[in-house]
């Protein structure tokens, strides 16, 4: 539920409206083909999280065959991926909530909404659990939903909708490929940041009760999650709705069911894309809390991060993150309009990063088993590592795409800037002795995730 919860967020319910304008219904086909290699990054993980369980998450990997400063670069970057998530999904939550009271500033609706799931993983791990459970349920029942209607508007035609309803709709206003085959190409980069979280399930993986099985189960499901949530609710909306409707800066699925003019559907769905945003930013605190620990414990962080508190969550990490969430609340008091572009470009770039290093560390394990030094692991990856090379090529073709636009470009400055700290970082803690795990005292065990 977790690894579902995550997956669906902003990316898919705030994004995909700028995705729609700039592609048109091609955007179909490029978060199917964005999701095929996904898919293949997960088993690759899959295969890693099963070969040897980690006490960490996957930078313990990272660490094992790409060497240390490629675990501490992956974790501190996966620990900014996660906090700058999180402020897309403030900013998302703050616009939702503009939806029904327009009145209030966005930045504040950021900052009560940041304390509110601050405080909900400070108490346990299991109440995460609990809330990120029913958050995924209100997702799934209402994406499922969604479709549904969608079918009935399509087949029977009723609603004000009824009448230009079609599947048609998905070539007649300028084609498949309004823009042409490079327009649709480009938004490869913010379908990208539609799938970050999916990997979130590595970082569960040692709090998880049965990740024998668990986790191939999550992760074979995933190309039914992308068919039905992704591709399936995409198709059934664009059919329903012509395209040219669509814009930047709202929920597709809001304005497309105001179209339909089904009484309160809109403000439902508005709902359900909020609770979506609540779910993914939720996600990301209990993330990055658990990052810094594995950082700490590593000797890559301040071994403050380390500390559990009396309810064994990582209470200090989770409270650090938090505060640079609130960069987010800052950003939706000076540039509301621009807030989510911002966040979303540079999460992309580190989402980017994770997915390309866990496909390095995956090639590098199968070269060990194949030359007998590793054992095997109880979830191969199909076609050993022949696949994390395609996903390899197809995340370097989506780094260029974000250099050569002039908007996301920005999240490639800031990733240069990052990897002068990183680097900067790195040699400090090589100064103070290297970076040496700590010892098992002091530090408790994990409490388990239930759901």
């Amino acid at each position: 539920m977790i690894a579902i919860g995550g997956a669906i967020g902003v990316g898919l319910f705030m994004g995909a409206g700028a995705n729609i304008a700039k592609a048109g219904p091609s955007i179909i086909l490029m978060y199917a083909l964005a999701g095929v290699v996904i898919f293949f990054i997960m088993r690759a993980l899959g295969e890693l999280l099963l070969y040897r369980r980690s006490t960490g998450s996957f930078a313990e990997y990272i660490r094992e065959f790409l060497g240390p400063f490629f675990g501490y670069a992956t974790g501190w970057t996966y620990w900014l991926l996660w906090v700058v998530t999180g402020m897309a999904e403030l900013t998302a939550a703050a616009i939702y909530i503009n939806f029904w009271f327009p009145s209030i500033p966005q930045w504040v609706s950021a900052l009560v909404f940041l304390v509110l799931l601050f405080g909900v993983n400070l108490i346990s791990v299991k109440v995460f659990g609990e809330v990120e459970f029913w958050f995924s349920m209100v997702k799934v029942t209402a994406i499922i939903g969604m479709i549904v209607i969608g079918l009935g508007v399509l087949t029977l035609g009723f609603s004000d909708a009824g009448d230009t309803a079609a599947v048609s709709n998905l070539w007649s206003h300028g084609g498949f490929f309004p823009n042409g085959i490079g327009d649709s190409l480009m938004t490869l980069q913010g379908v990208m940041f539609a799938y970050i979280a999916v990997e979130l399930v590595g970082v569960t993986a040692s709090e998880s009760e049965d990740p024998e099985r668990t986790l191939p189960k999550a992760i074979n499901t995933l190309p039914w999650r992308i068919i039905i949530f992704y591709v399936g609710a995409l198709l059934v909306l664009l059919a329903v709705v012509k395209w040219t409707e669509f814009s930047a800066g709202e929920s597709p699925f809001v304005h497309g069911f105001s179209k339909i003019g089904i009484p309160f559907a809109a403000g439902i769905v508005n709902f359900v894309v909020l609770t979506a945003a609540l779910s993914s930013c939720n996600s990301g605190m209990y993330s990055t809390g658990r990052m810094l620990r594995d950082l700490a414990t590593s000797g890559e962080g301040p071994r403050i991060f380390a500390r559990l508190n009396i309810r064994k969550s990582p209470a200090i990490g989770i409270t650090f993150s938090v505060l640079l969430m609130g960069i987010g609340v800052v950003l939706n008091y000076v540039v509301p309009e621009k807030a989510f572009t911002y966040v979303t470009s540079v999460a992309t770039a580190a989402g980017i990063w994770s997915w390309l290093m866990i496909l390095f560390a995956h090639i590098q394990y199968r070269r060990a088993f194949r030359a007998g030094r590793l054992p095997a692991s109880s979830f191969p990856a199909p076609g050993g590592s022949f696949f994390s090379w395609v996903a390899v090529v197809f995340l370097l073709i989506v780094t260029c795409m974000v250099a050569y636009d002039k908007d996301a470009r920005v999240s490639l400055y800031v990733g240069a800037g990052w990897a002068v700290c990183l680097v900067i970082g790195w040699y400090v803690l090589k100064a103070r002795g290297g970076a040496q795990p700590l010892g098992a005292s002091g530090t408790a065990e994990p409490e388990r995730v239930s759901k």
